[in-house]
């Protein structure tokens, strides 16, 4: 378990084992939340699948607006911010490609 933490560690290009820690509890409160959010709404996999469709569009921003929230309350706002930015740059089709 400790090699997959240091892996972390380096490929996020972080301080501490204690940081990649977490960061990994920041994705799990995130992940936790939504699916709280999804059984507030009463959205279930018996529901219309139109209904489910819009919920998982409508999560994407609120997935991300919640990750930068419990960034900043764990202390880690930056490493989210520099994630969100890198994650937005690959969904952007006008990019250009670097060489």
């Amino acid at each position: 378990m400790s090699s997959f933490l240091k892996t972390l560690q380096e490929r996020w290009h972080l301080q501490s084992v204690k940081q990649v820690l977490i960061i990994l509890l920041v994705f799990a409160c995130t992940g936790s939340s939504v699916i709280l959010l999804k059984h507030s709404f009463g959205i279930s996999n018996q529901s219309p699948g139109n209904v489910r469709l819009i919920f998982y569009i409508a999560v994407l921003p609120i997935y991300n607006v919640l990750l930068l929230g419990y960034g900043f309350l764990f202390g880690q706002f930056k490493f989210f911010f520099e994630f969100e930015k890198r994650f937005f740059s690959r969904l952007n089709p006008f990019k250009k490609k670097s060489k």
